[in-house]
């Protein structure tokens, strides 16, 4: 027998129906600041892409597609993605690598608290405050790294900021150190998903622990692989701050020696701000906004970010 409706029960239907309303004003200040901070400037940036906009003079003229296709031709963009490039591998490679052995290490030996709150330190830290730190213990005259890599035999005048060879690896590394433990702990996390009795009956049929991580780990933690290297994609490409402080401190040059390490992130700013050609800026941000979409959707489709195989 079904119980009759109660009048109690008729309004407790009509407040969850007439919940949206409530809703949107808990959310409006969320859309807000989307649109004044997210939206507004990215239609912005589309439409100074398309004049010449002068900074100091904060006025300019439309003139269509001249900055594209400026672009197009111009040398100085194209060097400065393929030292992007260069920059994204190495520090994808070093720090994807470095972050699961980590994250592996954690959970087969030990899952401390203080532990994880170590590695968390170089993450928290800022940009320019690693950028400082490093510059100053890799310093050819009084850099204490480069003292000690001298004193075990690694060469009596090593370069890592002023040498054209090493500047790219150099910052890579030092952005590894800096993020490996912030992405050990995505990788930890998804670790944490993966039943333990997958890996007891794997080490019953006689699994090594180098096949245990190759056939399950590896295999089982793809969609949180897929994440974190999209999240480490993106970032990469973004470098600026470590450049600008650490090519340009002491005084050097931001971006070089010989502009080996202009990113494409700082030749945006220096056609922003040094160039004042915020047009042509613009216009750079909307071509690298696009290559980051493309490159996002390739990596998803490529890892099958959607799928696991716990399922």
């Amino acid at each position: 027998m079904t119980a009759a409706a109660t009048p109690s029960s008729g309004k407790q239907i009509r407040n969850l129906t007439g919940g949206w309303p409530v809703a949107f004003w808990f959310l409006l200040p969320s859309f807000v600041g989307f649109f004044l901070f997210f939206l507004f400037p990215t239609l912005r940036g589309i439409y100074l892409s398309f004049t010449d906009w002068n900074l100091i003079g904060n006025d300019g003229d439309y003139i269509g597609g001249e900055n594209y296709s400026k672009l197009i031709s111009d040398d100085a963009f194209w060097s400065s993605m393929w030292i992007t490039l260069k920059y994204v591998l190495i520090n994808i490679g070093t720090q994807t690598v470095v972050a699961i052995l980590i994250a592996v290490m954690m959970d087969r030996l030990t899952r401390s608290s203080v532990i994880r709150g170590l590695l968390l330190l170089p993450w928290l830290m800022p940009n320019v405050v690693v950028a400082l730190l490093w510059l100053w213990m890799l310093d050819g005259s009084v850099g204490v790294v480069t003292s000690f890599l001298e004193g075990v035999g690694f060469g009596d005048d090593l370069q890592f900021f002023t040498s054209t060879t090493n500047v790219i690896p150099t910052i890579a590394v030092i952005n590894t150190w800096k993020y490996m433990g912030y992405t050990a702990l995505l990788m930890f996390a998804g670790l944490q998903t993966i039943p333990g009795t997958v890996y007891e009956a794997s080490a019953m049929d006689g699994a090594t622990e180098f096949q245990m991580f190759r056939k399950i780990t590896l295999p089982l933690m793809r969609p949180v692989l897929a994440l974190v290297l999209v999240i480490t994609m993106i970032g990469s490409f973004q470098v600026f701050d470590t450049v600008q402080v650490a090519t340009g401190g002491f005084g050097g040059q931001p971006g070089g020696p010989v502009n080996q390490s202009r990113v494409i992130y700082l030749y945006i700013f220096q056609n922003a701000f040094s160039f004042n050609d915020l047009g042509y800026a613009a216009a750079l941000s909307v071509v690298l906004v696009f290559i980051l979409v493309i490159v996002t959707g390739f990596q998803l489709k490529i890892l099958r970010a959607g799928e696991s195989d716990l399922a």
